[in-house]
């Protein structure tokens, strides 16, 4: 049986899987799925959009399709979603479709985050609502991020001047 931690500790898990991604050039989100009743981690996923040519590889997405392979069924109720950016919102989807309890986020995103920054698809009539915890290690998911696109634009700066 595992031990139930916080919620920084799963972060940190879901910050190992982000620069996994960023090692291959994936933009770096990570995430774990956790059953809540012992703490045991299920499922986890990094960002594989560009290696797998596949707009639905996202972090959450795949944590989440292992977590359902890990425990049998699609219902992932006694379960909690860890990831380092806040989710857009085919994850948020997923999210209410697999009726994961709560969801905590690191990072939040102005351009797609659909928990709160641009939309809060959870606020709608949908038949699920989970629990929505935010901003936890947002410092360090945010900077996983910024110094993936801060290379990102080095090297397409690089490449620019040397032709």
């Amino acid at each position: 049986m595992c031990k139930v931690q916080s919620d920084e500790y799963y972060m940190q898990r879901a910050l190992e899987l982000a620069q996994k991604a960023a090692s291959i050039g994936e933009v770096p989100v990570g995430a774990v799925v956790v059953r809540k009743r012992d703490g045991k981690i299920v499922g986890e996923g990094y960002n594989l959009r560009e290696c797998e040519k596949n707009p639905l590889a996202h972090a959450e997405i795949i944590a989440i399709n292992e977590a359902s392979k890990t425990l049998g069924g699609w219902r992932l109720i006694d379960c909690e979603l860890f990831v380092t950016l806040e989710p857009c919102p085919m994850c948020c989807g997923a999210i209410i479709n697999s009726r994961v309890e709560r969801v905590v986020f690191g990072a939040y995103d102005k351009k797609a985050g659909s928990c709160c920054s641009v939309t809060d698809l959870f606020e709608l009539p949908y038949n699920h609502k989970p629990e929505l915890v935010g901003a936890v290690m947002e410092e360090h998911c945010s900077k996983v991020l910024s110094d993936f696109f801060k290379e990102l634009r080095n090297i397409k700066q690089s490449a620019t001047q040397s032709e």
